[in-house]
């Protein structure tokens, strides 16, 4: 274990140091003490305390994705202080994205960090969602004020905000009830998590794209790269919430590239009993290295999506950072020890 935190280290000193990254986190910090300044106000006077953020929350580490995608305004061409402004609503979209998986699955990964009682997890989920909507508009209000946007573009931005919301929430909605049949890997890939996951990591952009400018030469391969980022992270999650997915009865890439592959029985008859209602023991001992073949492949999808989709972002002279990237996401997924294990 140490080992490889050894490792996930050395990957995010390698990005973190790089030169487009260095300066992004000057954008990044600026832009979450906005948000975090603006949540306090919002929540004081509901006799709410809200702690201030500590250094751990600025950290690339926490903030990979929100790097990511500031990374793809930078080269887009979109200046620093308009950066500043994307990477504070940016915090908002996360603010509620979180809560509103929060609700969806009966847990509580928090984003704002309050007194509320921890035994109240929905309602804090709530607060955190009616909170970063509250100061996402005034971010965007402000900016108004402030002669940077113009009042249309802040009704436009605020309408983009509920279609990032939606266009990625109506699949999971989909699958509330459980699904009743399991597609096969490609229409996963091509239907659900095209939804759920590609075009949520284009998300990030509906915002920008109701106030900025962007030739399309220089935005189409930023918005593919991007989707085929957050495919292979959706295969990577798979993975790890192969139980979960399991029990909740929701399409899992894993459980796909083993229900339809044929010519591995074993993995096939191992998954057919843990599906069966009266073998609810059996799931709770399965991981994805219980598949290994499946692993391999789901590995081998995920690693070619990601390196195309970071070699699309990233621009010639940081074409090198690929490969760190894709170690670090194993690691903040939960699939590193799967990836050593496969490439033995």
């Amino acid at each position: 274990m140490q080992i490889n935190d050894d490792m996930s280290a050395c990957y995010v000193a390698q990005m973190e140091q790089a030169q487009p990254f260095n300066a992004l986190m000057t954008d990044l910090r600026a832009g979450l003490t906005h948000y975090w300044e603006l949540a306090d106000q919002i929540l004081k006077p509901c006799h709410v305390a809200l702690k201030p953020p500590t250094e751990a929350t600025f950290s690339f580490r926490k903030n990979f994705f929100s790097l990511l995608f500031l990374y793809s305004y930078m080269r887009a061409g979109i200046p620093s202080p308009r950066r500043i402004l994307y990477a504070a609503t940016l915090q908002c979209l996360r603010g509620m994205v979180t809560g509103c998986d929060n609700l969806l699955d009966d847990e509580y990964k928090p984003t704002l960090d309050t007194d509320i009682p921890a035994t109240g997890h929905r309602f804090r989920s709530v607060v955190d969602i009616m909170v970063s909507d509250r100061v996402l508009f005034q971010i965007l209000w402000h900016a108004a004020l402030r002669q940077e946007i113009t009042n249309d573009q802040v009704s436009a931005a605020s309408a983009a905000s509920m279609k990032t919301m939606t266009r990625s929430g109506i699949e999971e909605a989909s699958e509330e009830a459980g699904i009743k049949s399991i597609l096969a890997p490609e229409e996963i890939l091509k239907t659900i998590h095209h939804f759920k996951t590609g075009l949520l990591f284009q998300c990030p952009w509906d915002i920008p794209l109701t106030i900025e400018v962007v030739a399309e030469k220089k935005l189409t391969p930023v918005l593919e790269g991007l989707y085929r980022i957050g495919m292979g992270c959706q295969i990577m999650d798979d993975m790890v919430d192969m139980v979960m997915d399991i029990k909740t009865r929701k399409h899992n890439y894993m459980v796909s590239l083993v229900y339809h592959n044929h010519s591995n029985m074993g993995e096939k008859e191992q998954l057919a009993r843990a599906m069966r209602p009266d073998q609810s023991g059996e799931e709770g001992t399965l991981l994805a290295t219980s598949f290994p073949v499946a692993a391999r492949q789901a590995l081998q999808t995920s690693h070619r999506l990601l390196s195309d989709g970071l070699g699309a972002l990233f621009a010639t002279e940081h074409q090198t950072l690929v490969s760190p990237a894709i170690r670090f996401l194993e690691k903040r997924i939960g699939v590193d020890h799967i990836a050593s294990g496969a490439e033995k």
